[in-house]
């Protein structure tokens, strides 16, 4: 390979192909298995951090099991350098495929988990420990899956694909929501927190297996497969200094959305509990038409957005979230909208910057370092910011400042919209 170190043209197959149908098919599908995983567990923390966590305070349990969901990002990045380098030697369809079986193996393993009553600490070390496997895998799920929908994508479709296979992510957050509210309504809140929660990881881990058996009739992407990595140590170093700015770029955009995500499809049901506006059972029912609701913008957004240019509707998705988010949840605190037509608005203004940057980011990068470039940047910036939002948020309302979640959403969407100006876009091969 040369040493070039501009980011090439964006290379995609043409024509809607079967092959590039499977490969959207391969990618979503492992978007909803990550996205149940990581959600199940955020969305049962108030249930089993009674059984996992030792101590007297549920207050400080529930913090502790929210800690837990944020260590699994601290080493998302570590995982995306590890996942994403095997990915950008090895193929796609390899890293891919090795993610999801971790991810499933390591659900299992949760589901199986001894009490603190029976183990002591032993519980929640064993907990963050398998945790932390999780993270690792999935660092270089979502890098790798959006690299691999950039690289078969049809070329005018691009940000439809997109699109697609991100919603797979929502798809699985309805899933989280929809087995919640089963447990609730079959076993009650005090049988899902007796045990019942062991049922969602195990959903989690039956997911993998069927995503993982799609996977494997998955083949390469071209793109991959023509250049078929032989960059030296140096050439990539050189290729990342290159891309410096659009890796910025990149975290800066990601700290604004992974707020705004994880504030509308996983604290939400929490903070309207907090702020008197639905009870536990009732939000977490409340969060699924919400998320349907999600898939379709999301679609639409990534057809507008393969239309107008992806930076001018990345802008304006971002511009009315930042300006949108307080009054909706101020909306909320005051009761003069139900949590069902905020959460509904609010996962709207989210769609557009959701739906388009999962290939917008790889497409930056080229193909030799694009799990990487792209993962690396991405996955610190939902570690630092969308992994500790629920915890962030806990903290907040256990402190007496619960009104300044939303201040720091909408603050955080506004620094992702300036951060659109830093974007440096590739030539496009099919323009």
């Amino acid at each position: 390979m040369t040493s070039t170190v501009a980011a090439p043209a964006v290379q995609s197959v043409h024509g809607g192909t079967d092959n590039g149908r499977k490969a959207l098919l391969a990618a979503t599908v492992g978007g909803v298995v990550e996205s149940f995983d990581w959600a199940i567990y955020a969305v049962l923390a108030p249930y089993f951090a009674s059984q996992l966590f030792p101590g007297d305070d549920p207050v400080t349990k529930l913090m502790a099991a929210y800690l837990g969901f944020a260590v699994g990002f601290v080493v998302r990045p570590f995982g995306s350098y590890v996942m994403g380098r095997l990915s950008d030697t090895r193929g796609r369809r390899f890293g891919l495929t090795l993610s999801m079986a971790i991810i499933s193996g390591a659900s299992v393993l949760i589901a199986a988990l001894p009490t603190a009553s029976m183990i002591g600490v032993g519980a929640p070390v064993l907990l963050l420990l398998l945790r932390l496997v999780q993270g690792l895998s999935m660092g270089g799920e979502n890098p790798a899956a959006a690299a691999y929908v950039t690289e078969t994508a049809p070329g005018r479709l691009r940000f439809l694909y997109s699109a697609i296979s991100y919603s797979g992510v929502i798809v699985g957050n309805i899933l989280s929501f929809g087995v919640l509210a089963v447990l609730l309504a079959t076993l009650g809140k005090d049988g899902v927190a007796g045990g019942g929660w062991r049922i969602g990881f195990l959903v989690a881990a039956a997911l993998g297996l069927l995503a993982l058996w799609i996977r494997r009739s998955a083949e390469e992407s071209e793109a991959f497969a023509e250049q078929k990595s032989t960059t030296t140590r140096a050439e990539r170093f050189a290729l990342y200094k290159a891309n410096a700015r659009n890796m910025l770029a990149v975290f800066l955009l990601t700290l604004g959305i992974t707020v705004g995500y994880y504030y509308g499809t996983t604290y939400l049901p929490q903070y309207a509990e907090k702020v008197g506006a639905a009870s536990g059972a009732d939000s977490a029912a409340a969060m699924l038409l919400p998320l349907v609701v999600l898939i379709g913008a999301m679609v639409f957004a990534g057809r507008t957005a393969d239309r107008v240019g992806e930076l001018k509707a990345i802008r304006v998705g971002l511009g009315l979230l930042a300006l949108g988010t307080v009054p909706l949840m101020l909306a909320l605190a005051h009761g003069t909208m139900p949590m069902w037509l905020v959460t509904t608005f609010y996962l709207l203004l989210v769609a557009t910057p959701l739906g388009v940057t999962n290939v917008l980011f790889a497409q930056l990068f080229p193909v030799a370092v694009r799990t990487v470039a792209m993962g690396v940047p991405f996955t610190v910036g939902v570690g630092l910011f969308g992994g500790t939002f629920p915890l962030l948020a806990e903290w907040l309302g256990k402190t007496g400042h619960l009104a300044a979640v939303p201040w720091w959403a909408a603050a955080a969407a506004t620094i992702a919209f300036l951060a659109t100006f830093l974007v440096r876009l590739p030539q496009r091969a099919d323009s």
